[in-house]
């Protein structure tokens, strides 16, 4: 018991030095040993956050110099006299500066969601109202990348009690992570619906789907299933961590199935 204690001891100190990941032996299968077992198994997931968080402040340092490279490009071509400003300077100027403003509000969304601070303002809001809304701003998009979006939900069905602005942007996040994977001719369906007394908004499409050894990690922050054609899109690989944080955030939970050259299909419940 106390050889079980000084290990236990020693790989405590051990951590609390930066030794993330120090793993001790499980000894028996008491209480000791479960205690043993649960240390392990935070010092795994601890070194584990780390390794994200760090890789996360790498990605969103290369989002944020792709942008800003452009951006001073442009600007000291044109002080310098080397350009003369045009539409398409000041289009390309104002695109990037865009991308960096979204940039920072995804950041400021997810750190007011880790502290528990995120606002909510909730109303009653028709789940076929809430769905159409949502598919008519992304109706142009769609048209011309010859994808489909539909609606498919009763108009009788009780109306959910959420932050109409954040759960807007929750399947908006979806929608675009669908319209990047679902080629021409494809299909997106939002779609509502009760189950066991909660409502279950769907967001599915019958694109090129996701890989089985991606699927626990889809909701992670800055994780690129598909990294070179996400860093093509200009995504930063934080939209689903935080579609994610926004459900919790009312109380709900976000899940996703998918199928490789068959489709996706992510589901809220709330």
């Amino acid at each position: 018991m106390t050889r079980s204690l000084r290990e236990l001891t020693a790989a405590t100190k051990a951590l609390a030095k930066g030794e993330l990941g120090h793993q001790v032996k499980v000894r028996s299968k008491d209480e000791l040993g479960i205690l043993a077992d649960s240390f392990n198994q935070m010092s795994t997931e601890l070194a584990r956050s780390v390794k994200l968080r760090r890789q996360m402040t790498a990605d969103i340092a290369h989002d944020l110099r792709t942008p800003l490279s452009v951006i001073l490009g442009y600007s000291e071509a044109l002080n310098d006299g080397k350009f003369t400003g045009s539409a398409e300077i000041y289009s390309i100027i104002h695109t990037e500066a865009q991308h960096l403003s979204h940039l920072v509000d995804d950041l400021k969304t997810l750190s007011l969601a880790d502290a528990g601070e995120l606002p909510l303002i909730r109303q009653e809001v028709s789940p076929l109202n809430l769905l159409k809304y949502t598919a008519a701003a992304y109706q142009i998009q769609a048209v011309k990348e010859g994808i489909k979006i539909s609606v498919d939900a009763a108009e009788d069905l009780p109306p959910i009690y959420v932050d109409v602005e954040r759960m807007s942007q929750v399947l908006g996040n979806l929608i675009n992570n669908a319209l990047r994977y679902t080629p021409q001719r494809g299909e997106i369906v939002l779609s509502a619906k009760t189950l066991d007394g909660k409502m279950q908004l769907q967001v599915s499409d019958n694109g090129s789907g996701i890989s089985p050894e991606a699927i626990p990690y889809i909701f992670e922050r800055s994780f690129r299933g598909d990294t070179a054609r996400m860093q093509r899109a200009g995504e930063a690989g934080l939209g689903l961590a935080i579609s994610k944080s926004l459900v919790e955030a009312h109380g709900g939970v976000i899940s996703v199935e998918s199928e490789l050259n068959k489709g996706t299909c992510f589901t809220i419940v709330i």
